[in-house]
């Protein structure tokens, strides 16, 4: 590579890149075990709508994911002088994430009557990696 950036943002900064996607990878999994546990109990236990028991483990993994992203996985990357700017950008990041996840859950559990659990494999292995092109190159760019 001569140095300059693709349109993926991989250019002469890839090993950075690359340490920023296993943190990521790790603070995710912590915010989607936050998600899917609200999920489970709210579903399982309590037999809340399976969309409705989302949102609400949505909210938790929001929270967690924010405060480990922004100091943890994407730290030395991008700028954080305007706290609005970045959490405006997060929360709309998650925001489509929460509306890719719901699509899963919806269609799985909902739509094919597949076990509450059919949704994960998509919801922590297709969305995290979107979402984490969407978070470097937009929310902590």
């Amino acid at each position: 590579m001569t140095g300059r950036t693709t349109e993926l943002g991989v250019g002469r900064d890839w090993p950075q890149m690359l340490g920023q996607l296993i943190r990521y990878g790790i603070s995710g999994s912590i915010a989607s075990i936050a998600n899917i546990g609200v999920y489970w109990v709210a579903q399982a236990r309590f037999g809340w709508d399976p969309n409705l028991a989302w949102a609400l483990g949505f909210v938790m993994a929001v929270l967690v994911g924010y405060v480990i992203h922004s100091r943890w996985s994407f730290r030395g990357h991008g700028r954080r002088d305007n706290l609005a700017r970045t959490g405006g950008r997060f929360m709309i990041v998650a925001l489509i994430s929460f509306a890719i996840n719901s699509l899963w859950v919806w269609l799985l559990v909902q739509y094919f009557r597949l076990p509450i659990w059919s949704p994960y494999p998509l919801v922590l292995g297709v969305t995290p990696l979107l979402m984490f092109w969407l978070n470097r190159r937009w929310v902590f760019d």
